[in-house]
């Protein structure tokens, strides 16, 4: 039964990290070469910042022009939408 509990307790808090984190504030430049990429995003996986919210992960609908991801250099303009410039 404690072996159990730990378990239990130990995936508890990595559920309520992972939660907070998403919505802590401005997602970490990558540690590759990187470009924020707009309007490619699925809705609630954005990594910052639109004319609505200024935090990851609140994203929400799918391919929202103001809403960006970071993506590998020289990626996103070959994505269908992406753009490098917000969208109206």
């Amino acid at each position: 039964m404690k072996t159990q509990t730990v378990i239990q307790s130990a995936i508890a808090a990595a559920f309520a990290l992972g939660a907070v984190s998403a919505y802590a504030g401005p997602a970490e430049a990558p540690s590759f070469a990187a470009e924020k990429c707009f309007g490619v995003v699925k809705a609630g996986k954005n990594d910052c910042q639109t004319n609505m919210h200024a935090c990851a992960g609140q994203a929400s609908a799918d391919n929202q022009g103001d809403s960006w991801l970071f993506v590998p250099k020289g990626t996103c303009e070959k994505l269908t939408g992406g753009s490098l410039t917000k969208k109206a």
